[in-house]
Parts: structure tokens; C-alpha cells; sequence
């Protein structure tokens, strides 16, 4: 019986199938068989087809008989009889355990009835003896079993390799099974020559050796010689050793072998290459579908070529393997084309039962796998760095908005060629838009999908060779503070994984901050930073009250923006030709060193066409040698040193390598700046220093300094301040400044002491204040008020200079912002809404310095022209609002209220060098501006405000927005188009309206240069620094401090200012002059440092009714034309002077207040029934204080914005009521007008 075979079925992982054959088998027929003479011709007709292929060196059956049956009757023989063993033994082990159970009760029931006690103690000790040898042989084969379990358990290094191992082992033989079944089903091998033969000899060894552990680490035996890994290499396994004894090969059921594919993706798991979910159920879907696509193609292959038993093995057909494997897949698809068929009995019985299961397989497991595929990460690949180029990440609110207004920032044309890749990371893909964008810039951008709180993803983007990380926030979201801890957390996460890495985060909440000092490896000296939006946007806002427009002049600094230009003559022209300036930062030249700041800031302006703000100042104090400081024009005390670095205002960063490559001996005679370029000459170190004579250093450090002062020294070394202010401010039991001095503090109050009723208010004499409007209830979010109060409460302004706030809003809402206001001095509460014309009217809206819209609501509405829809309708009332009760400056000055300054008929009350603070006479709010009387006696040529121009448009204001296109609705009369960016819009230029977007340009800025967000910060903070921010982390408070020298000295810091071109000591240059000798003379004369021009919006029309509004420009050119009305931002040096006209002006109020404080109505209007009495003591106070501060104001040495009489510095004259003008002293300061509420204010 040759070439046929019998089948079987069976699974063990790893094992094969197949037939057939990667080769036709041989013809078997008796012309082809080598076979001996004394064969019987007889049975060849007949039996050709079933004859073995034998050889002359293979000691076979030279009949052809076929031995299939022993090789399958060894698999059984091992299976049937394991089986027969181990129920022999579970059953004989069943009964031993009964009968055992039965004596055990009948010794009991002797030891009850007392027998026990009368045996003698040598009675039971076999049975102790025996217990203790059974116990001894169950911890023996418990060891056993432990460690045979141990050495196939994938939780130990030895058991993965072993099971990794028998799994590579499986697949070699499934190989070797793929190449025998090219052979004849059966036939005739030797085994010392059979090479093939010898190499799966070896693996079947292996696995018998792995099988034998598997069954002593089994616990129970029954269930394991059952399982589909046993079923297999029970008939893989005994053939193979048949197959040596009977020198015959037989193809058989080792297609079994490809059941071992099923365990593909536990291998893989222990290899830790698949982690996700969808990655091990896309591994287990394929290898079990392959491994029984394969397994029944074995058997299709093993009896279409065998043929039915039945039949004596003559219907049989050659199929090789392959064949059988396209069969297969046809009849799991229903497809069927015909083409290959069965053609046996068992053949198509088993396709009859195995389409029902593999259509079955084929539409469940096929279409789920194409969608795991199909929903396969697009994005979700490994980032591959570049060598030579760096590469940064860029994670949390990653959206259409955020992403192209970072990418505008990042890769803007001004900027140095940025070699530099962005990698987006996040968890959600893209959606078209975005994805658009990502593939436009192709080339520097790169998106991956996941999250940094997985390290796998981090991994992926490589972020521990990345050169920093940004995360953006969301601005809009309705819940800030879960915001800011889910970037705090990816921030921790990013730590842990990189501990070096530097990090740039967006925060929302100025509190949450502190939540950033508890991560043990952060580190902003390293470069880590936080952007607080909150922080930095209020204040924006609030250095905006102090010099209206700045917040736009500032805003538009730190973004890149593209040159526009213009040929009109425009507002629009001047506007954008500052627009496209930008902050850098370059080291300057040697040729600098030792020239003072205000020199090297007026050669840099003159010939460089530069704009030098600050510097990072080494200091050469002995405690703080290790550490730099950022001066903001520090004035003449400060030497500039090798390598200072230096902060510039410029159009592009090329144009501020001049101040690095200048060299007094090649570019000294240079008239074009663009000619500056690296020169090759050496320039000494000590060169510079050495060859000034002492008149030229006195010339270039400016005029106030001796040459013979000490760089070492500060200017206003507060022990040289004068005596009776040193002892004011040393007295230590008064605390007036926070524990860093840097700000005003006071006691803590209690809310209930600073709150006004509406009538209260309107009988308060409110005038040159800050009115707060606040939208907010019990449920809004914080929006951190703190951070718009400590500008305004700066130390770097004297007590009476400071402006008073008054809050407008909800009495809920302030009360949970209280904790961070009550240790400020000079605020007020009014509760009610900023809607309401009564509530506003009582503040006095149109005699306050500045109103601001704030809005803490965060509306989730689906419309995002509605979510700021409070503050639009808050602005648009104010404007709409008229007081018509008005008169002028000139009406009230016939009236006989004419400050003692003004009066040109008192030689006593004459101001001599001092400076006044006037309203704009082209506006009608009361804007500051800082004007120097030149003559004693000389009065400013003020103009009436007419009662139709006395409207609420003249009211100064600015705007909070939300959604950047609302700023159309907030100017009526302008016509901006919707679709306009922000930075264009009139409200924008003009400085009313203010959008958090804009700080979307700090991150990259950031990014390049850490110290831009540190000059930032201090300006628009007031002097916030990362101590103070550790201080409030503790104590959410600022801490009251005495006052030490140094804390005094940390007063002396320049602040923003704005000067009037009008009238004064520039009023020659305020018609038709030039911006630079304005520049020029301001920094000579009084260390300030000009940096912008607020001009009227038609300044350059001739009409007689021009319109009030006012814009901003940035750092004009030296020779742009100057015209009266302008306002000029300039940064202005702290005056300790100011401070002594403090102590008399107690003495010089004309209000009745100083006796209303120790009465109870402390609100009310004082009358005036006393007045002339008063009025006599009173002149008398006044002439001896005029004569002390004129003989005071002839030893003075430094610029100062005080009067050199007693009258109060910021001297309010505007339009009010005229019953108010009868009633209330309009010379005194905002601090005195304000009566003392509670009598709290007496306590700062």
C-alpha cells in the first residue's frame, strides 16, 4: 500500500501544517520504482499508485507496504493510554481518600468513649513516625513542582527564555514541515542522512523535555493532558521517534505545529513590544486566524493526497500545500471559483463542517481587524532627530487657533534663521484644517498622537534630547483652575521622565503658580518659566492706567509683526511703521565699556538708530557678585562692563548686531548705520576706559553725576537720603512697605471698613482714581484682582502719589477676591453693577483717571460674539452717559479756587522748578501728564470743556475681550472690517481695548530669549520677582516689612511715565521739532528714557474739530516730527526729593477733612461754616512752608515730578459739578480729597 495516508486532526501551538508540497511530488508508479527483480509483476497495474519510493541505500519494505497506522498509532497509544493513567489514578487516589476518611472517624469515636487515654505513649509513635514521612515526601515533590513552575513561568528572566525559545522552535518545525510536504506523504528515509530529518529529531527532544515540565508544574493533570499544547505534541512528538525505528518519514498531522501561532502575541508581550490594547487584539485576531488557515490546510493537503481508507487510497489527487492553502481561503470566503476542489470523501466532509466555522471566523475576525488597522494611529510613529538641528516640543491646547498663532510667532521672517523643528504633541489627531497647516509647514513641523503623561509617548518625540517643551493652555476654557492642573500634572510628568529638560508652560491663574515650586526639579534659573495670562494681562491693564496705551505699546513689542507700509498720510502709516518693532537682546560692544547707561543709550539712538532700554547689570557688591539683575534705564550710577548684555527696541535683529560689532575707531565718523558690519581690527579691553578724560566722562555719563563718584555707589543710596525722610522711613514701628519693599502695604482690613454705599460714594470726593468695573457672581472664577492692584501700588511712587481703586461690581464676587486686596492701601468697594448709570455717576466715572471693563464670567456660549457681551454693553453705557453740570478749568478759576501753584498774584505760591499735573486739553478725561513749569508765575493756556464735548466718550477706558473679533462693536464710529487682526484695529491702537491673544507671541519670545518674559515682568508687574512669588505660595499675602536700607533701595526703580509736549522745558520741541533732540535732551537733563509717542488720532489734519482719540507709536525715528498735543511714554527715574513735600501736606489741604476725621461722618461733605477762620492759620502754614521748599528746591540735584512749594503733586483740574467745585479743595491729592474711610487708610 503506497503513497497514501490516513489523516487526523489535533492543535498544539507552534506546530505546522501543510502538504503538498513546494514541488510536485513524484509520479509513483511501477515504471519509476527501483524495485528487486522478484516483485510481482502482478499487483503493478493495480497498485502503482501506492507503491513507496524506495532507494537501494534505505533498508525499507522493497513491496512499497505503508506503516501510516504506526505512526499514528503511536500518538494514540500515548494519549489514550496518559489518559487511562491518570483517571486510574484519580479514581484509585478517590478511594483511598474515602476509606482514609472512614478510620479516621471510627479513632475518633474510640478516643471519645476513652480508649485514647489508656494507651501508652510508645503507641503512637509509628503513626507519628508515618505522618512526619508523608509530610517529608510532600514538601519534596512541592519543591519539585515549584520550581518546574518557575522554570516555564514568563514572570523570570529563565522562563522567558524558555518559552520565547520553544516558540522559535515550533516555527522551525512548521518550516520544516513546509519543505517536506514537496515529498511524497510517506516514503523511505534514512535517518543518519536525512539532514532535515535530524533537525526536527532534535526539536521534538526539546519539546518532549519542555513537556515533561509542564506536567510536574501542572496541578491538575487531567485538565493539562487535555489542553491543545499537549494535544499537539502528542501527535508531533511520538512520530518523529518512529520514524528513526522504521526509517520512514510520514508527513502525517505535524501541520499541528502551526497552532503555536496563537501564542505570537503573548511572545511579543514578553518582549515588551506590544503594549497597547488595540496592538495585542490586532496580534490575537491575525495569529488566530492564520494559525487555523494553515492547520486546516495541512489536513486538506494530508487526505487529497492520501485518499480515502475505503476507497484502498485510490481516489486520491496531487494538491501540494500551497494549493490547499488558496483553497482554503476561497471556501472561508464564499467564493469558491472551482478551479481547485476536494475530491475525497473525508475531504469534503471536513470543507461541509470547517465553511460553517470559517465564515463564521472569516466575517467576524476579517472586517474587525481592518478596522483595528484602519483605526490605527496615523500619527503614531517615533520622532527621528536631525543631526545639527534641534527640536522642541509643543504640547497641551493644541487647536487650529493656538497652533497658527504660534507658528506665526515662532517662524516670522524678523527672527534669525530658526534651525529649529516644532513636534506637536497630543492625544486627539488633527482635524483638516490643522492637518492643512501642519503639511504647509512640512518642513519644520512634525505631529505625533499621544500624551506626555505616558512615557511611551514621550519617548516617541525624543523629549530628552529636545532643547525645551511649551505647553499651551487654554484661554477660553470655562474651568481655569482645572486648566492650569492639567498642565501643572504634564508638567510633572515631563519632569519625571526628563528632569533636565526646560519647560515653558501657560498658566491661567497667577495662584496656581505656586504649584509649580512643589516639583522638586524645577528650576526658572535653568530656564523654566511659567506665562501667567492672568498675571501679565492685568498688568497690562493697570500700567495702562498709569500711562494710557502703553498696554498696546507693549503688547506689540514682544510680537513678530510683518512691516506694512503705508503711503497715506494716516495715523494707520506712523502706527505701523511702530508695529513692526520688537524687543532683542545683543552684548555690547567693548567700545562701550565704561561709559554710563544713559550715554551709551544716547550714542546707540544717535548713530546706531537703536532703542536701549535695559541691561543685565552684574553687580560688583560683594553678596550679590554671583547674580544678575535686569536694570530698566538705571540711569548714571551704573557703569556699562564687558560683556553687559543689553535690551534693544528694533525693527529687525540684523539691525541690532550694530551694537555688537561698533568700534569707536572704524565707525566713529559713520553717518549710515547700515554700514556698521564686524570690522577686523582688535579692540582693547582697556582701551575705551583709559583714553576718556575726565571732562568727557563727565559729558558722556550726563550731567548729574560727578566724575568723581563712585560707580560702587547707588544714586539714591537711602542712607544719604535727607535726614527727616531717613527717619520717617527707618522709624521701626511702622511697616509701609511689603517685607520686599517693593510694594505699598498696610494692615490687613476687613472688607466691611472699604465699602461704600451709593450715597456714601457720591459724598465722597472722588477724583483722578481708578474705577474697576467687575462682572462676576458667587460662581465665576478668581480672575486674581491682586495682580491689577500691585502695579498701581508699586513703591517706586510715594504714598500721596498713588491712585485710589475703587471696585465696582458684585459684593459676593469681591469678597472671595478680598483675601489678596486687604493688605493694599487706597481701595474702595462699591457694590452694585458697573451697568448701572447711579452707580457709576456715584464714583465720579467722569473725573477717574482710567476705567477698566473686567469681566470674570466664563460664558460657554456656542456664539463667541457673545462672550463678551457684558463688557461691550459696559463700555457702550459709559460712552453713552453725559454730565452736563460741568465747568471749566477757566470758569472755576474765576471762581477763586485757582490752585496756590497757578496763582501768578502770590510770588509765594509760584512754583520754581517743579512739575504740575494737567488734564488734556485735547481730551475730556484727565489724563496724566507730567508738564515743568520754566518760569515762576507762568500759567499753562488751559481751554473751557464745553458741556456737549463733557460725554462719556471722553472718559479713558479699556476693554477686556475675550474673542479678538468683538473689538468691532466697541467703536462705533470707526470702520474696522470684522475680519481684521486684532494688532489693526482702531480700539487696539489706541490702547481701549485689550484681548489676552495677544500674549499668545510670549511663548516663542520666551523661548529665544528668557530674559524678554523677565523685562516683561517687571515692567508691567511693578517688580514682581520669583522671591515675592515664593512668598505668596506660603502665605497667599504679602507679609508687611519695616523699612531697612534695603529694602528702601529696592525703590529706586524707574517707572513709565508720560510727558506733555505743550508747554514746559520741551515746548520748543513740541512744535514741529524733533523726536531725537527730544530724546536726547530728556535723557541729558533728566535721566528719561523716551520710547513712544501717544498722539491724536488727527493730528496731522488741519481741521479745527479734530477727534479725541489718541494712538500708539512705537520708537519713532530721530528726526520724526514732534507736534504739541503729543504725549510722550518715557521711562522715569524714582525722586526720594518727592517724598518731602509729604510732611507738609497736612499743612497745605484746603479741605475740611482734617477735622472731619475725628467726627463720625466721615462721608460727609464738611461744611463750610468755619472756613474763614481756618483760612487765616492756614495762609500763614502756607507762606512758611513756600519759603522752606523754594530754599529746598535750590539744593536740589536731581530731576523730580513735585512742585517745589507745598502743594500736592498730582493736582487734579478738570471739568466737575458746580456744586462739587464750591465745595471740595481741588489742590490737595487724590489720598487727601478721599476722606479717610473707617479710618483705615490712617493706618498705612
Amino acid at each position: 500500500m503506497a503513497n497514501g495516508s490516513g489523516g487526523g486532526g489535533g492543535s498544539y501551538p507552534g506546530g505546522s501544517g501543510g502538504g503538498g508540497g513546494l514541488r510536485m511530488s513524484n509520479n509513483i508508479n511501477a515504471n519509476n520504482l527501483n524495485t528487486d527483480s522478484s516483485s510481482s509483476p502482478v499487483n503493478v497495474p493495480k497498485m502503482d499508485a501506492l507503491i513507496i519510493p524506495v532507494t537501494m541505500e534505505v533498508p525499507c519494505d522493497s513491496r512499497g507496504q505503508r506503516m501510516w497506522w504506526a505512526f499514528l498509532a503511536s500518538s494514540m497509544v500515548t494519549f489514550f493510554g496518559g489518559l487511562f493513567i491518570i483517571l486510574l489514578w484519580r479514581t484509585l487516589k478517590y478511594l483511598w481518600t474515602v476509606c482514609c476518611h472512614c478510620g479516621v472517624k471510627s479513632k475518633e469515636a474510640q478516643k471519645i468513649n476513652g480508649g485514647g487515654d489508656t494507651q501508652a505513649d510508645g503507641a503512637c509513635k509509628p503513626t507519628d513516625e508515618k505522618e512526619e514521612n508523608v509530610a517529608a515526601e510532600v514538601g519534596w515533590m512541592t519543591s519539585v513542582k515549584d520550581w518546574a513552575g518557575v522554570m516555564i513561568s514568563a514572570q523570570t528572566l529563565t522562563g522567558r527564555v524558555l518559552v520565547v525559545l520553544v516558540f522559535a522552535l515550533s516555527i522551525g518545525a512548521l518550516v520544516i514541515y513546509f519543505i517536506d510536504s514537496s515529498n511524497p506523504i510517506e516514503s523511505c528515509q534514512n535517518f543518519y542522512k536525512d539532514f532535515t530529518l535530524q533537525i526536527d529529531m532534535a526539536f521534538n527532544v526539546f519539546f518532549l523535555l519542555y513537556f515533561g515540565l509542564r506536567f510536574i508544574a501542572a496541578n491538575d493533570k487531567l485538565w493539562f493532558w487535555l489542553e491543545v499544547n499537549s494535544v499537539v505534541d502528542f501527535f508531533t512528538v511520538p512520530p518523529v521517534f518512529v520514524s528513526v525505528y522504521l526509517n520512514r518519514s510520514w508527513l502525517g498531522l505535524r501541520f499541528l505545529r502551526a497552532l503555536r501561532l496563537i501564542q505570537f502575541s503573548e511572545i511579543l508581550q514578553f518582549l515588551n513590544i506590544l503594549k497597547t490594547s488595540n496592538s495585542i487584539k490586532l496580534v490575537n485576531l491575525c495569529s488566530i486566524f492564520i494559525s487555523t488557515w494553515l492547520t486546516a490546510a495541512g489536513f486538506i493537503h494530508l487526505v487529497e493526497n492520501s485518499g480515502d481508507p475505503w476507497e484502498n487510497f485510490q481516489n486520491n489527487q496531487q494538491l501540494t500545500y500551497w494549493e490547499c492553502v488558496y483553497l482554503l481561503m476561497v471556501t472561508m470566503s464564499t467564493v469558491g471559483y472551482g478551479d481547485v476542489y476536494a475530491k475525497t470523501t473525508l475531504g469534503r466532509l471536513f470543507m461541509v463542517f470547517f465553511i460553517l466555522g470559517g465564515l463564521a471566523m472569516f466575517a467576524s475576525y476579517v472586517p474587525e481587524i481592518i478596522e483595528l488597522i484602519g483605526n490605527r494611529k496615523k500619527y503614531g510613529g517615533s520622532y527621528s532627530a536631525v543631526s545639527g538641528r534641534k527640536h522642541i516640543v509643543v504640547c497641551g491646547h493644541i487647536t487650529l487657533e493656538s497652533v497658527s498663532n504660534f507658528l506665526k510667532d515662532f517662524l516670522h521672517k524678523d527672527r534669525d534663521d530658526v534651525n529649529v523643528e516644532i513636534v506637536f504633541l497630543h492625544n486627539i489627531s488633527p482635524n483638516l484644517e490643522l492637518e492643512a497647516l501642519f503639511k504647509r509647514h512640512f518642513t519644520q513641523v512634525e505631529f505625533y498622537q499621544g500624551s506626555v503623561l505616558n512615557p511611551h509617548d514621550l519617548a516617541r518625540v525624543k523629549i530628552e534630547s529636545a532643547d525645551a517643551c511649551l505647553i499651551l493652555a487654554n484661554k477660553y476654557c470655562a474651568d481655569p483652575d482645572a486648566e492650569d492642573a492639567s498642565n501643572i500634572m504634564r508638567v510633572i510628568s515631563i519632569k519625571n521622565y526628563h528632569p533636565k529638560i526646560r519647560i515653558i508652560t501657560q498658566m491661567l491663574q497667577y495662584h496656581n503658580k505656586a504649584h509649580l515650586l512643589n516639583i522638586p526639579s524645577w528650576n526658572w534659573k535653568e530656564g523654566d518659566d511659567a506665562i501667567c495670562l492672568a498675571e501679565l494681562k492685568l498688568g497690562f491693564i493697570a500700567q495702562s492706567c498709569l500711562a494710557p496705551g502703553l498696554s498696546t505699546m507693549l503688547a506689540n513689542l514682544f510680537s513678530m509683526r510683518s512691516f506694512i507700509k503705508i503711503e497715506e498720510d494716516t495715523w494707520q502709516k506712523y502706527y505701523l511703521e511702530g508695529v513692526a518693532n520688537e524687543m532683542y537682546t545683543e552684548y555690547l560692544s567693548s567700545a562701550f565699556v565704561g561709559l554710563s547707561f544713559p550715554a551709551v543709550c544716547e550714542l546707540v539712538f544717535a548713530k546706531l538708530k537703536l532703542l536701549m532700554i535695559a541691561i543685565e547689570y552684574k553687580s560688583e557688591k560683594r553678596e550679590s557678585r554671583s547674580r544678575k539683575r535686569i536694570l530698566i534705564n538705571p540711569g548714571n550710577h551704573v557703569k556699562i562692563q564687558e560683556g553687559t548684555l543689553g535690551f534693544f527696541i528694533a525693527s529687525d535683529a540684523k539691525e541690532v548686531k550694530r551694537a555688537f560689532f561698533y568700534c569707536k575707531a572704524c565707525h566713529d565718523d559713520i553717518t549710515d548705520p547700515k554700514r556698521i558690519k564686524k570690522c577686523g581690527c582688535k579692540r582693547l579691553e582697556d582701551e575705551q576706559p583709559s583714553t576718556l578724560s575726565p571732562k568727557k566722562k563727565q559729558r558722556n555719563g550726563g550731567m548729574r553725576n560727578s566724575p568723581n563718584s563712585s560707580p560702587k555707589l547707588m544714586r539714591h543710596d537711602p542712607l544719604l537720603i535727607p535726614g527727616n525722610e531717613q527717619i520717617d522711613n527707618m522709624d521701626a514701628n511702622v511697616k509701609k512697605y511689603d517685607s520686599t519693599g517693593m510694594f505699598h502695604w498696610c494692615p490687613a482690613k476687613d472688607i466691611e471698613k472699604v465699602i461704600l454705599t451709593r450715597s456714601e460714594a457720591a459724598m465722597t470726593v472722588l477724583s483722578g482714581h481708578v474705577v474697576v468695573c467687575i462682572f462676576g457672581d458667587v460662581k465665576s472664577a478668581l480672575i486674581g484682582l491682586r495682580n491689577l492692584v500691585m502695579p498701581l501700588r508699586a513703591s517706586n511712587f510715594h504714598y500721596h502719589e498713588l491712585k485710589h481703586i475703587v471696585f465696582v461690581g458684585s459684593l459676593e464676587y469681591l469678597r472671595r477676591e478680598w483675601e489678596t486686596l486687604h493688605n493694599f492701601p487706597k481701595v474702595s468697594i462699591l457694590p452694585g453693577t458697573p451697568l448701572s448709570r447711579a452707580d457709576l455717576r456715584a464714583v465720579n466715572i467722569n473725573l477717574c483717571d482710567m476705567c477698566v471693563i473686567l469681566s470674570a464670567n466664563q460664558n460657554n456660549i456656542d456664539d463667541a460674539s457673545l462672550q463678551d457681551k457684558e463688557c461691550i454693553l459696559a463700555s457702550l453705557n459709559i460712552k453713552s452717559m453725559q454730565f452736563d453740570d460741568s465747568i471749566g478749568v477757566l470758569q472755576a478759576n474765576s471762581q477763586g479756587f485757582t490752585p496756590p501753584g497757578m496763582d501768578r498774584s502770590s510770588p509765594d505760591n509760584s512754583p520754581v522748578h517743579g512739575l504740575l499735573r494737567q488734564p488734556s486739553i485735547t481730551t475730556g478725561a484727565n489724563i496724566p501728564i507730567i508738564t515743568e513749569l520754566a518760569k515762576p508765575g507762568k500759567l499753562l493756556p488751559l481751554v473751557s470743556i464745553s458741556q456737549e464735548k463733557n460725554s462719556g466718550t471722553h472718559i479713558l477706558m479699556i476693554t477686556e475681550l475675550v474673542n479678538d473679533s468683538n473689538v468691532q462693536f466697541l467703536d462705533q464710529d470707526d470702520d474696522d472690517d470684522p475680519d481684521t487682526e486684532l494688532y489693526l484695529t482702531q480700539p487696539f491702537a489706541c490702547g481701549t481695548a485689550f484681548a489676552v491673544s495677544v500674549l499668545d507671541s510670549l511663548m516663542s519670545a520666551t523661548y529665544f530669549n528668557d530674559n524678554i518674559l523677565t523685562l516683561i515682568r517687571t515692567l508691567v508687574t511693578g517688580g514682581a520677582t520669583p522671591e515675592l512669588e515664593a512668598l505668596i505660595a506660603e502665605e497667599n499675602a504679602l507679609r508687611g516689612g519695616y523699612s531697612t536700607p534695603q529694602t528702601l533701595a529696592n525703590r529706586d526703580r524707574c517707572r513709565v511715565a508720560q510727558l506733555a509736549l505743550y508747554d514746559g522745558p520741551f515746548a520748543d520741541l513740541g512744535d514741529g521739532g524733533c523726536y531725537g533732540d527730544l530724546f536726547c535732551k530728556a535723557l541729558k537733563t533728566y535721566n528719561m528714557l523716551c520710547f513712544g509717542i501717544y498722539r491724536l488720532r488727527d493730528a496731522h489734519l488741519s481741521t479745527p474739530s479734530q477727534c479725541t482719540k489718541r494712538y500708539v507709536i512705537t520708537n519713532p525715528p530721530y528726526e520724526f516730527e514732534l507736534v504739541p498735543t503729543d504725549l510722550i511714554f518715557c521711562l522715569m527715574q524714582f525722586d526720594h526729593n518727592a517724598g518731602q513735600s509729604r510732611a507738609s501736606l497736612s499743612h497745605s489741604s484746603h479741605s475740611s477733612y482734617s477735622s472731619s476725621k475725628k467726627s463720625s461722618s466721615v462721608h460727609s461733605i464738611p461744611s463750610t461754616a468755619n472756613r474763614p477762620n481756618r483760612t487765616k492759620t492756614r495762609d500763614s502754614r502756607e507762606k512758611q512752608n513756600a519759603t522752606r521748599m523754594n530754599r529746598m528746591g535750590q539744593e536740589k540735584k536731581w530731576f523730580t515730578d513735585e512742585p517745589d512749594n507745598a502743594y500736592p503733586r498730582n493736582i487734579q483740574i478738570k471739568p466737575m459739578s458746580t456744586h462739587m467745585a464750591n465745595q471740595i479743595n481741588q489742590y490737595k491729592s487724590t489720598s487727601s480729597l478721599i476722606p479717610p474711610i473707617r479710618e483705615v487708610e490712617d493706618e498705612c
